[in-house]
């Protein structure tokens, strides 16, 4: 597995979730909490507003700034969203993700979103890819390989 799209295609679940701007900050981590995710997309009129995560949450509680039950996530979400492709390599998803300091990263089709990428599933998903790699080329070697000569003399 190479691409976005083919782990999306793995995924057990592939469903995106999302919430509108005006929906409260209490109401966005009630959702993560029971849909056990970390991000939720925050959408208005099928387009991508914006991004709050649980980080967006811990951070707004911490510097006191009110009240979750009654704060719209429009005030603190992350309003920049990366997002990438199908096409993309999950080599390039996991460096862009590393060097923006992301844990989620939506995936769009001609500008649709079509799926979201967590780093835990990129891990896991590139940890079987090596795994993978690694028993091929144990298989390979033992095929290969006769073992030690034996001396019968």
């Amino acid at each position: 597995m190479r691409t976005i799209l083919e782990l999306l295609n793995s995924k057990s679940d592939s469903t995106v979730h999302t919430i509108a701007p005006e929906n409260t900050l209490f109401e966005a981590v009630t959702l993560m909490v029971d849909k056990l995710i970390g991000a939720v997309l925050v959408v208005e009129d099928d387009t991508i507003k914006g991004i709050v995560t649980e980080r967006d949450y811990l951070r707004y509680m911490a510097a006191d700034n009110g009240d979750a039950k009654t704060t719209p996530v429009h005030k603190l979400m992350t309003r920049k969203v990366i997002y990438v492709t199908p096409e993309t390599s999950l080599d390039s998803v996991m460096a862009i993700m590393t060097s923006a300091r992301i844990r989620h990263i939506p995936v769009l089709i001609e500008g649709k979103l079509s799926g979201i990428v967590s780093i835990g599933d990129l891990v896991k998903q590139i940890s079987q890819n090596q795994e993978i790699h690694i028993n091929t080329l144990e298989d390979y070697i033992n095929d290969s390989y006769p073992g030690p000569a034996s001396n019968n003399a």
